[in-house]
């Protein structure tokens, strides 16, 4: 029993330690709740409270948020931010945005306040608000974008007059429990923090002034703290593999769920205009297209064409959603070949190097200005579409298992649901290729999808032993030839080359356009 006690004390201290060593790293935790994004490790959302002006009651402050995030805006119907007050302070008034509620100020006598909740929530006002209730970045319907996209409307400020506060630096009690929502939940903010003052210049930057105090707060966005079901998925094609790999099946929910009955409409359905313009149908909901995969956006990546050094994707993004156009949208993808990108069509572009400048393997994309930056509601121009010309790599580049296809793919700051990588298209088993152009898939193609004169494997000068060739006749007959590119081995490049020479001696001695040496 002496044993067995000993024992049993010896073990018991390893988890004595265990758990004290977690508590101390619980409340040793930082005060800002941090979130991370593999692909956006220090974006967040700095709200800022400069005071300007103090009052009898209380102060005067300007507030504003910066979405410093690299990809994920906050689209409509916008935000809300929220908090709760340290004593019992009231709004006054508010320049460039507004509280959803006025709460009870039956207390008050003379003028009315704003708002009188201890827990108010703020929201932004509409365009076209008068101007003698606006003041610079306000009145954008809550709508923020990235500064990647557009720097200029990457922030919302708002004007806020407070009472029945403290009137100096140090008599002055900051908000606490602040909430984002953009529109929905997943945002978490860390408590407030005295900084240095703001400093503010003049046009010509030759005088500085400066904020009376100020505090920042700072919120983070994590996906799985959003609880929401994904918005996007991805379907796969590509031209050496006849088969398209659809989305998977349900990604974003599925037809048959009794829990969220209509939420889809077939495309061909002739209630579909009385279900998206009837009265009452706006719900902030999604109404998609009825499909297997069920989620409002579909991001076709086609592997489209190969050349001797660089080749060719088009990338379509498709909305299923009946109710919402997407403004300002943005795609992120990531690719081991992003970094030899040479040309783009119809979408802007910018490289994201979450690892450092040395590792440059995921891009951003977006709308061009005034042409397709707003993606429309499901239907026959509910599209976006480009293609991507990329540069080959010697050392990497191969069609092989899948590798022609993205890794991760983003849509709004949404992680899409990718297929399983063992139904990505895959080269025939026949004609593996890895670092040259692809071969049968010309018999399908054009002579005009694809420039002859990069696809010879075997040099004319090689072939002038053998044939002549009159009146450019051996080009045009030779230019399928010259496009078996197999990278297999020597045994079947010399076969098919016979093959293929001994067809062109009989075609040759029927027309009586060329003969043999």
């Amino acid at each position: 029993m002496a044993v067995g006690g000993a024992g049993s004390s010896r073990s018991v201290a390893p988890c004595c330690c265990a758990v004290l060593l977690a508590a101390a790293l619980l409340f040793s935790a930082p005060a800002t709740t941090e979130a991370y994004d593999a692909l956006d490790p220090n974006g967040n959302i700095t709200i800022k409270w400069d005071v300007m002006s103090w009052t009898p009651d209380g102060y005067v402050a300007v507030v504003t948020m910066f979405n410093y995030q690299q990809f994920r805006h906050i689209q409509a119907p916008g935000w809300q931010l929220g908090w709760t007050w340290a004593k019992k302070e009231v709004i006054w008034s508010m320049v460039g945005a507004q509280t959803t509620e006025q709460g009870d100020c039956s207390k008050f006598k003379g003028g009315t306040p704003h708002c009188c909740k201890k827990d108010p929530t703020v929201v932004d006002l509409l365009p076209g608000t008068p101007y003698n209730m606006q003041i610079a970045n306000c009145c954008k319907a809550g709508v923020i974008n990235t500064f990647n996209q557009d720097a200029s409307n990457a922030a919302s400020s708002f004007q806020i007059s407070v009472g029945l506060a403290g009137t100096t630096n140090k008599t002055v009690k900051l908000p606490k429990n602040f909430t984002l929502k953009a529109p929905g939940p997943g945002y978490t903010c860390g408590r407030a923090m005295i900084v240095r003052p703001t400093k503010f210049f003049t046009g010509d930057g030759r005088r500085a002034t400066q904020a009376l105090m100020t505090w920042n707060v700072t919120c983070t966005y994590s996906q799985f703290l959003a609880q929401k079901t994904p918005s996007c998925c991805v379907s796969l094609s590509s031209f050496y593999n006849d088969t398209i790999v659809n989305c998977p099946t349900c990604s974003c929910g599925c037809q048959n769920n009794g829990t969220s009955p209509g939420s889809c409409v077939n495309e061909n359905s002739p209630y579909l205009q009385s279900a998206i313009d009837g009265p009452g149908k706006w719900t902030g909901q999604p109404l998609v297209q009825c499909t297997s995969h069920m989620c409002p956006i579909r991001i076709h990546w086609h592997v489209k064409l190969n050349y001797k050094e660089y080749w060719r994707v088009k990338i379509t993004i498709t909305n299923f959603n009946y109710r919402m156009n997407y403004t300002q949208w943005n795609l992120v993808a990531q690719h081991p070949n992003f970094n030899n990108i040479t040309q783009l069509f119809s979408f802007n572009y910018k490289p994201l190097t979450p690892y450092g400048s040395k590792i440059n393997d995921t891009a951003m994309f977006w709308g061009v200005k005034f042409y397709n930056d707003l993606l429309m509601q499901a239907g026959p121009l509910g599209n976006a579409q480009s293609e991507l010309l990329l540069r080959k790599d010697s050392k990497d580049f191969t069609f092989d298992k899948g590798w022609a296809f993205p890794h991760r793919v983003y849509f709004n700051g949404d992680n899409c649901v990718m297929p399983p990588p063992d139904a990505y298209p895959w080269l025939p088993n026949a004609s593996p290729l890895t670092k040259q152009p692809l071969t049968l898939s010309v018999l399908r193609s054009t002579r005009e999808q694809m420039p002859p004169m990069v696809w010879y494997k075997y040099p004319r000068e090689e072939l002038k032993d053998a044939v002549k060739w009159k009146d450019g006749w051996f080009s045009h007959s030779f230019w399928f030839v010259g496009q078996l590119h197999f990278q297999a081995s020597l045994s079947l490049n010399l076969t098919i080359l016979t093959i293929f020479f001994h067809m062109l001696v009989v075609v040759c001695s029927a027309s009586k356009q060329c003969h043999p040496k």
